[in-house]
């Protein structure tokens, strides 16, 4: 299993947890399975062709997953998927 650390705007979904355990051999399995447990998340991270949306960065451990292999990135057991939506605005 994968910890996946979920940011405040998106954990009402899965009854305000931080953190939850999914399973998935990449990036993209995990966003998959994690939506088939927390229904509403896929709408949320993954644009109308499945691709992960591009104001939404995630990283597997401390890696930006595009410096990797997208959503093809290989995760492991222990390894931890951050979400972290883009921010915009401000001055």
């Amino acid at each position: 299993m994968t910890t996946v650390l979920i940011p405040t705007p998106l954990r009402r979904l899965t009854a305000n947890q931080s953190r939850v355990e999914i399973s998935g051999d990449t990036v993209g399995q995990v966003i998959v399975n994690l939506d088939d447990t927390y229904p509403g998340m896929g709408e949320r991270l993954l644009d109308q062709n499945g691709d992960i949306k591009r104001f939404i960065n995630v990283f597997v451990n401390d890696d930006e997953i595009r410096t990797l292999q997208g959503a093809n990135t290989p995760v492991s057991a222990g390894d931890r998927v951050s979400i972290v939506p883009a921010m915009a605005g401000g001055c």
